[in-house]
């Protein structure tokens, strides 16, 4: 099981947020030893199409090099025209192996990856060169691993290249008595042969690295609990914090509903467990009654002292009161299924005054 420099061991799987700080630091999965087989293949396929364009040019140079060692005069003009012909013959030359093989090393970069832009792993890092680190390193899994793999990597080359050249030692017993040619031609066969088996080699050997430096880049970025609990802190702000602010503003929200009753019409109640304050004014009829506070249990008392204290009718009904509370929040009409029985209520309270009697019979029936 993975551990931290703390001994806690990392049991978490990685937060996509881990991932992004690993790949801005140039922490991704990735094998060299594709890389290296993408680099052979490249050298291997120019080698294998274009062999024959290489040797014209080789031939070529090498003929006008000959060519003019008879009348050869050192000055500036002679210079400046053996440089452009050894430039041009260098270009012809390396300039496609050099394009092939950064074109196939950015291509296996990016399959294993994907395009990843990691400035801050170009920042110089001072722990690196930390003595005790690097000594830890030396004796690491990693360390051990990259060990085995170089000595099979040699093991793989000495075994193919003995195997191959045995299987052409025959052919090259008689090669001195060849045309140049024909030995140029038996000299590519027997590379080409010995560079494919090689690649076919380390091609299956990178592949298993592969999925161990994934394997590796995994347990890496696992996490903590604690890891974990701090990121979290990090990006959604400490749960007692926020536990606080909920409080503060359930609070605020309860003084705000708290300072409308005193304004209220009626309290409805049920009696003890619940308490409803309407807000209704008959002379605008195209308002219905709203709802301006609303509780159960202890709330619901609290509401109950402030209608006492501010002369606020209180009226007991137990069904209108459950159903206003589950139905209507606070600052809400009331739904017209609860007209008829919100306008007794108000008849309740406006039954002395004859005027608004009617009124309230008159706008919540008609």
């Amino acid at each position: 099981m993975a551990e931290n420099e703390n001994g806690q061991e990392k049991t978490e799987q990685p937060s996509p947020k881990r991932r992004e700080e690993a790949e801005e630091k140039g922490q991704v999965a990735k094998s060299q030893e594709l890389n290296s087989v993408a680099v052979i293949a490249a050298m291997l396929i120019v080698f294998k199409f274009m062999s024959g364009s290489f040797g014209t040019s080789i031939k070529s140079y090498m003929g006008y090099m000959y060519g003019e060692s008879g009348v050869f005069v050192l000055n500036i003009n002679s210079f400046v025209e053996i440089m452009a012909h050894t430039m041009m013959t260098t270009i012809q030359v390396l300039g496609p192996i050099l394009l092939t093989v950064l074109l196939f090393g950015v291509m296996s970069n990016v399959a294993q990856s994907g395009l990843v832009f990691a400035d801050k792993a170009l920042k110089p890092d001072f722990s690196k060169v930390n003595p005790m680190k690097g000594f830890k390193r030396m004796f690491s899994t990693r360390s051990l691993v990259e060990l085995l793999k170089g000595v099979l990597k040699i093991a793989i080359i000495g075994y193919i290249g003995y195997t191959v050249l045995d299987g052409f030692f025959a052919s090259y017993l008689v090669m001195p008595g060849r045309a140049v040619s024909e030995i140029a031609a038996f000299l590519a066969d027997a590379i080409y042969e010995i560079t494919f088996k090689i690649l076919l080699a380390l091609l299956l050997m990178a592949i298993a690295d592969f999925a161990y430096q994934r394997y590796e880049h995994e347990k890496s970025l696992k996490m903590t609990k604690d890891e974990v609990k701090d990121e979290n802190k990090q990006s959604e702000g400490d749960p007692k914090v926020k536990s606080r602010i909920k409080s503060i503003m359930r609070q605020r929200a309860m003084d705000r509903m708290m300072s409308k009753v005193p304004d209220a019409t009626v309290v409805v109640t049920n009696p003890t467990h619940f308490a409803v304050a309407l807000l209704y004014d008959p002379a605008n009829k195209s308002d219905a009654p709203k709802v301006v506070a609303k509780g159960k249990n202890l709330i619901a008392h609290r509401i109950k002292e402030i209608a006492a204290e501010h002369d606020i009718p209180v009226i007991e009904n137990k069904p209108l009161a459950r159903s206003l509370y589950a139905m209507v929040e606070v600052d809400q009409e009331i739904p017209e299924l609860l007209y008829q029985a919100v306008a007794e209520v108000l008849s309740q309270v406006f039954q002395g005054n004859r005027t608004r009697y009617n009124q309230i019979q008159g706008a919540l029936n008609g």
